[in-house]
């Protein structure tokens, strides 16, 4: 029987679908859900050490309203502005790389990782990546042909990263490390690199990888800690131990908002590096997959405006695009990883959800940036669309 209703096939589903909203929501989502978070995971710690209960969640709620100022700063920028900018990215990139070095660089827990800056300090770390990855997204674009063909293009970006890499093993600050250069990789090998170049490039940074976990005794511990964290659970597998008792407590839909015991200086780094144990043991295992789903949503976004800027003609705004995605991406993904024991824990903070005010406004400037391109994407269609369009005199348009 004819009904007259026609179905969408799967290509027109696809064509319909607008990165740009999934990845407002799912930003101002997580954005939302960590100020929420800190604000229960904070509260007992900043009374006692601080003095005021709600010390963290205001500094955060200033943070992510300057995120959200510098997100929009960031939409306004021409993408061609970035692609401009390499040499000063990387200029700036590595200069804080370098000041935080010097006696300007500020010290805590035997990391020296931040430059104080009035009122907040700067993770120098998280202002370097994003600036690296701009300009490594601008140099695969101008020396495509030598990057893809010639092993002399190929390890030019190397050499930058591994400077980089060097100047952020120092502070030290392996996971950072990690990140950008797994991100960096991750670009090059998008732009077209064929594999089999980064067979080479993947055994030297194991064996280095390998090395650096045992000349230094911490880290050494620390992977020893987490293949058994029961093993010795007061001394180096506590925050481990500690991060899966609050998995086991929040259950299927956890103790409720705000009653989390874990926080209550059990598990340490609650409202930073362990906010998702702190979600997981007040909103359970539905809670933990939500934020996943969310942090999914944001990821596919950044591919899909990536990708389709990529095929727009915009090799630029699709690398950098790719570049950054893969920066929150795998950012989330390793946080995550450490909270639940499948990864060794690293000082690394959950995208937009964590406390902190460096994260929080660089990954706030790249969520912005990603909407530039894809806004810009969509200003390319419709000229397109209007030049196309058969005019008749005087202006006249007729469909």
């Amino acid at each position: 029987m004819q009904t007259g209703i026609t179905l969408p096939n799967r290509n027109q589903w696809l064509g319909e679908l607008q990165p740009l909203p999934m990845l407002v929501i799912s930003a101002v989502a997580l954005l939302v859900m960590g100020v929420v978070m800190i604000s229960s995971a904070s509260m007992d710690m900043a009374a006692e050490t601080m003095g005021n209960s709600y010390h963290y969640v205001i500094r955060q709620l200033l943070f992510a309203t300057l995120g959200c100022v510098l997100a929009l700063v960031a939409v306004n920028v021409p993408i061609s502005w970035w692609e401009r900018s390499g040499w000063l990215m990387l200029g700036v990139g590595l200069l804080v790389l370098v000041l935080v070095l010097t006696p300007l660089g500020r010290t805590v827990n035997g990391s020296t990782r931040w430059i104080p800056f009035g009122l907040f300090n700067v993770q120098v770390s998280e202002v370097a990546k994003l600036c690296l990855i701009a300009y490594l997204a601008g140099y695969v674009v101008r020396r495509r042909e030598e990057l893809l063909n010639t092993w002399v293009g190929f390890l030019k970006p190397l050499v930058v990263l591994g400077v980089a890499s060097v100047l952020l093993v120092i502070q030290p600050d392996f996971g950072a490390t990690v990140v950008l250069v797994s991100a960096a990789a991750g670009m090059i090998f998008l732009s077209g690199v064929r594999l089999s170049r980064f067979v080479p490039l993947i055994v030297t940074l194991v064996v280095l990888g390998g090395l650096l976990v045992l000349t230094q005794p911490y880290r050494l511990k620390r992977v020893v800690s987490y293949l058994d964290p029961w093993k010795d659970q007061f001394d180096s597998g506590y925050q481990l131990t500690q991060s899966l008792i609050a998995f086991g407590r929040g259950d299927w839909g956890g103790v409720g908002l705000g009653n989390s015991i874990q926080k209550l200086f059990y598990l340490p780094e609650a409202h930073t590096d362990f906010i998702f144990a702190i979600i997981a043991e007040e909103f359970g295992l539905l809670g933990s997959l939500i934020v996943l789903a969310l942090f999914t949503l944001l990821v596919v976004s950044g591919f899909v405006i990536a990708r389709r800027a990529e095929k727009a003609n915009m090799p630029f705004g699709a690398c950098f695009s790719y570049g950054i995605t893969l920066l929150i991406g795998l950012q989330a993904t390793i946080n995550i990883a450490v909270s639940t024991g499948m990864l060794p824990t690293k000082g690394l903070t959950l995208p937009l959800v964590s406390y902190g005010g460096s994260s929080l406004m660089i990954m706030c400037v790249g969520i912005g940036v990603l909407a530039r391109v894809e806004m810009e994407r969509l200003d390319q269609v419709r000229l397109g669309q209007e030049k196309a369009r058969p005019r008749a005199r005087g202006g006249a348009v007729y469909d």
